[in-house]
């Protein structure tokens, strides 16, 4: 599982960096690179810098530093924990250690807004996600999830999600959602109803109907009166079940010839943000096994570790495939001649998909790459760990050959050096 508050302070590295990097398009407009993020999804700890972006916008990079990243929030949950005063909500029914944290969660970053505060207008578009204990599944805060539960998204609270995100199994209680799923005139929608349905649905959406199979269990509110909710890295660690579910749908429909959004679409930029550690053990040097605390945590860690390594690759072979999908429809010559058999079998969709991976494997620096191994898993961090973090996800952006791909496949030119200080000069893709 990530460590929340370097999930935190890593993700809101990559915001600060796509924030004071600019590029120069080939016609000639200055582009800011924050600009041009669509969506932004977040699991865990990342999923309080991108609600807490997502509200304050430009104003949060003056705040969130001082209101988050670098207090103590642990301990304070810890003291709340301990005091009187709060003893009897913890005892009372449905409001446990997760509910604490989210009231200090609106006290000090949120200031009790919910969905409906954030800009739906100019910015991007924010996702945060939790696990359902029950089924296992990812549960996106997104109205589209919400019709199902026939409840208004608008009206939840970003302390709540952020909590329900970063609820650790055992260390933090689940957060718990009423549901009315089948109380109101929701509709499967007709792109889903047909993969659903189908005996044999197309290969690329095959693992993604089991999503929303899932999802129709929310619609028997008899029996699923309410919905606890966990961790978001127990089923998505890095946020990326959503992008990957996505792009098999749209792969789906557009080799039926079904119309999309996106068929217009010719680049996918997915920058992977990826905080998980791989601290070094000396497990293997001594007879004794480790403890029981120790193996429960390494057996909670490891798979879903690997998870996050297929998921990146996993989006690494649908670019691939598409790729390869289109350079043969080229040779069959199949931009005249759409309706073949030939060309039929091997339709894709047209875009070209960038996979940026900001991990912390990623470092060139070893000595660096230890230092951040090292941290925690907790929700403080040293000061000097936070900026550290901050600053290693511009550098392992900079450095992404994929990175550098994208500008040079777009004819785009960083302004400045995002690192310098003074006045910018051109610093040419590579």
């Amino acid at each position: 599982m990530p460590f929340r508050a370097a999930a935190a302070a890593f993700s809101y590295g990559v915001l600060e960096f796509l924030r004071r990097t600019e590029v120069i398009a080939p016609n000639g407009a200055k582009v800011r690179l924050l600009d041009a993020v669509d969506v932004i999804t977040g699991v865990s700890g990342g999923s309080f810098t991108a609600l807490a972006y997502g509200l304050y916008g430009d104003k949060l990079f003056a705040e969130y530093e001082q209101r988050f990243l670098k207090r103590d929030v642990q301990g304070e949950i810890i003291a709340r924990a301990f005091s009187p005063m709060y003893w009897g909500d913890l005892l009372s029914t449905g409001w446990g250690r997760s509910e604490l944290a989210a009231q200090l969660y609106d006290e000090i970053l949120f200031n009790g807004a919910t969905f409906g505060d954030l800009n739906r207008g100019s910015g991007p578009f924010i996702i945060a996600s939790a696990t359902d204990l029950s089924t296992g599944n990812r549960l996106a805060f997104t109205q589209l999830a919400f019709n199902v539960l026939c409840s208004d998204l608008n009206a939840v609270r970003l302390s709540r999600a952020a909590a329900a995100s970063s609820a650790v199994p055992v260390v933090l209680s689940p957060v718990t959602l009423n549901n009315y799923g089948g109380t109101c005139n929701y509709a499967v929608p007709p792109w889903a109803r047909r993969f659903i349905d189908s005996a044999d649905p197309p290969r690329p959406a095959s693992r993604a109907i089991r999503g929303l199979r899932d999802a129709e269990t929310y619609l028997d509110s008899v029996r699923r009166p309410y919905i606890h909710l966990v961790d978001g890295g127990v089923s998505d660690n890095l946020g990326m079940r959503g992008v990957l579910d996505a792009l098999a749908f749209l792969e789906a429909l557009h080799a039926e010839g079904v119309p999309t959004p996106l068929d217009r679409v010719r680049r996918i930029i997915v920058l992977v943000v990826n905080s998980v550690s791989s601290p070094p053990t000396n497990w293997d040097e001594s007879e004794a096994p480790p403890g029981t605390v120790t193996v429960l945590m390494r057996s909670a860690g490891v798979p879903i570790d690997h998870f996050s390594y297929e998921a990146v690759e996993l989006l690494k072979d649908i670019s691939a495939r598409w790729k390869t999908a289109r350079q043969l429809r080229n040779l069959a010559g199949c931009s005249a001649n759409k309706d073949s058999a030939v060309c039929a079998a091997i339709r894709v969709p047209d875009a070209e998909i960038y996979a940026i991976d900001v991990s912390f494997a990623a470092l060139k620096d070893k000595e660096e790459l230890a230092y951040l191994n090292r941290q925690p898993t907790t929700f403080v961090l040293p000061a000097e760990a936070v900026d550290r973090l901050r600053a290693a996800a511009g550098t392992i952006i900079l450095a992404s050959p994929e990175f550098h791909r994208l500008l040079k496949d777009v004819g785009a030119k960083m302004v400045a050096h995002p690192a310098a200080s003074g006045n910018p000069t051109t610093a040419p893709s590579r």
